[in-house]
């Protein structure tokens, strides 16, 4: 299919490469689409999706076969775990440190304030369906939460310490807003 019937988007760039480029160099390039593009990477979004599911669901057959699943969450994990998920995934998807994990899959845009960066999907395929994935908190959030969920049931004294900090950088980054909120208005 031609790329004009499938994104609506005005292309002021000179060609780009057909392969994607996954360097970090590129990192801080200008972007090729500045107007959000329509363009669906429904087979690869299958692809993540079917790796989420299928990881998910070994992981919750494993639990089973060892007869490590809870037989229901309590409250205080269950905030624990949110507020874990909620930190976690804004490191993965917007904190500055991390932004060399996100490089090959996402371009520099401009700072967001707060040590968080702005960032847009680059490439295509795969690449571009990642780099949709990682920059986007809310995207990456299931993950991440799937990922200490399991580490609650396999590794529950590691993974509670690890909830627990990042819970404790949540609510500091809470308070920090807070802070500044009132000394705004004095």
């Amino acid at each position: 299919m031609d790329r004009s019937l499938r994104c609506n988007y005005v292309d002021r760039s000179p060609p780009r490469q057909t392969e994607s480029d996954f360097s970090v160099e590129k990192y801080g390039a200008k972007t090729r689409e500045k107007e959000e593009c329509d363009e669906q990477l429904l087979a690869d979004y299958a692809a993540l999706l079917a790796f989420h599911v299928a990881s998910v669901a070994a992981l919750t057959g494993i639990a089973d076969e060892q007869n490590r699943l809870p037989k229901k969450f309590r409250p205080l994990d269950l905030a624990l775990l949110g507020m874990a998920a909620h930190k976690l995934s804004r490191i993965v998807a917007k904190d500055r440190i991390t932004s060399i994990l996100r490089a090959p899959f996402v371009t520099y845009i401009r700072s967001a304030g707060a040590g968080e960066v702005e960032e847009e999907p680059r490439g295509r395929g795969v690449q571009r369906g990642i780099g949709q994935l990682i920059s986007c908190p809310y995207c990456v959030a299931p993950w991440c939460a799937r990922a200490l969920a399991f580490g609650f049931i396999f590794a529950p004294r590691a993974a509670r310490f690890f909830a627990g900090i990042l819970a404790s950088v949540a609510m500091s980054d809470f308070l920090h807003r807070a802070y500044l909120a009132a000394k705004e208005k004095i």
